[in-house]
């Protein structure tokens, strides 16, 4: 027995969800500042 429609549906839609989950969690990480080390000797001062 065969999952058939229904289980390509359900793994299309996991996919079609993790690959909107990964879009926008690159789109968070490039919002993120990262610190250089010169900044941070500037700021100790």
């Amino acid at each position: 027995m065969s999952p058939g429609l229904l289980g390509f549906v359900v793994v299309a839609l996991i996919g079609v969800a993790l690959y909107m989950l990964i879009k926008s969690m690159n789109k968070q990480m490039s919002k993120i500042q990262v610190p250089h080390a010169g900044d941070k000797d500037k700021k100790a001062e």
